[in-house]
């Protein structure tokens, strides 16, 4: 029997499917060849990803469930002990990621939004509205980011919201000037310029003609964004203007329980318990960058002698 779907041959099939077997064929070679670092920072990576997705069911306790025993030691029932209000350090840890992880995903993404798109229009520009947009963006790029997003956030108010809008819009100046110089090397090209003869539309030369040529810099600039977001949140919880209680962050805990560096003396796992996000912010960062400098250096052409 012949398949009675419209558009439906044997050959359109085999070809799908030769081109599913190509793309994992090439996602396997791709990871076959990757360096021990890029291996060691997807595996983290991933790690970090099951944990944020799955922390009601890996915390053993809820995320501001408190109990009576403040800073108590690391035990089987309180693996990594509890903090000055005792909730359960690990629970917290865990709730952390998907927190801090979440909300610097969320604000990269509109940071990209914002800027990439400008910088392309910009780009494509070249009058006016370019030097409009590149001036406003020197401006704010001569004040310094975290004493600025300090600033905004003491008159607005800490909400997750505002914390999301003031660090994207900021961080998208740097996203702006990116892609406004990788796209000015591209608007030159003749395809772009025959696009333009042709009459076709600014969003449709953006997507067709510029974005694919200048995509492998922004997704590597991504994950740097991304990780200067992910400190810039945890240094702001930190000093007390980010993520606020009860919601569990990495940066709010280091600050919380930075007092039982003290007794390190008396008990040197209460002195490691503000060590412990502390080092999940910096694992996480050194592992973006591993796979970020593989991605850079895959997408640049050059090869291993």
């Amino acid at each position: 029997m012949s398949n009675s779907k419209p558009g439906y041959t044997a050959t359109s099939e085999v070809s799908r499917v030769r081109a599913k077997r190509t793309l994992w064929e090439n996602i396997i070679r791709g990871l076959r060849s990757a360096p021990p670092t890029a291996l060691f920072g997807m595996l983290v990576i991933t790690a970090y990803v099951v944990i944020a997705l799955f922390a009601p069911l890996i915390a053993p306790y809820g995320e501001s469930e408190v109990f009576p025993i403040p800073y108590a030691p690391w035990s089987d029932e309180f693996l990594f002990g509890t903090d000055q209000l005792g909730r359960d350090v690990f629970t917290r840890l865990v709730y952390g990621a998907r927190n801090t992880i979440g909300i610097a995903i969320m604000t990269t993404i509109l940071a990209f939004t914002i800027g990439g798109g400008l910088g392309l229009v910009a780009a494509i520009n070249q009058k006016w509205l370019d030097q409009f947009l590149s001036r406003f963006v020197d401006v704010l790029m001569a004040i310094p980011s975290l004493i600025f997003a300090l600033m905004l956030l003491s008159i607005f108010g800490s909400s997750i919201l505002n914390i999301i809008l003031i660090i994207a819009v900021l961080d998208s100046t740097r996203v702006f000037r990116l892609t406004r110089a990788v796209a000015l090397n591209v608007v030159v090209m003749d395809y772009v310029e025959a696009a333009r003869l042709r009459g076709e539309k600014l969003g449709w030369i953006i997507r067709r003609e510029i974005l694919p040529n200048i995509m492998p810099t922004l997704v590597a600039e991504f994950g740097l964004r991304f990780s200067f977001v992910f400190l810039t949140i945890a240094a702001l919880s930190f000093l007390g203007l980010g993520i606020q209680p009860p919601t569990a962050d990495w940066g709010s805990m280091v600050r919380e329980n930075a007092g039982l560096i003290q007794f390190a003396e008396y008990d040197i796992t209460a002195a490691l318990t503000p060590l412990l996000p502390a080092g999940a912010i910096a694992l996480l960062t050194v592992a973006v960058n591993f796979v970020v400098d593989w991605f850079l250096h895959k997408t640049s052409g050059l090869r291993d002698e």
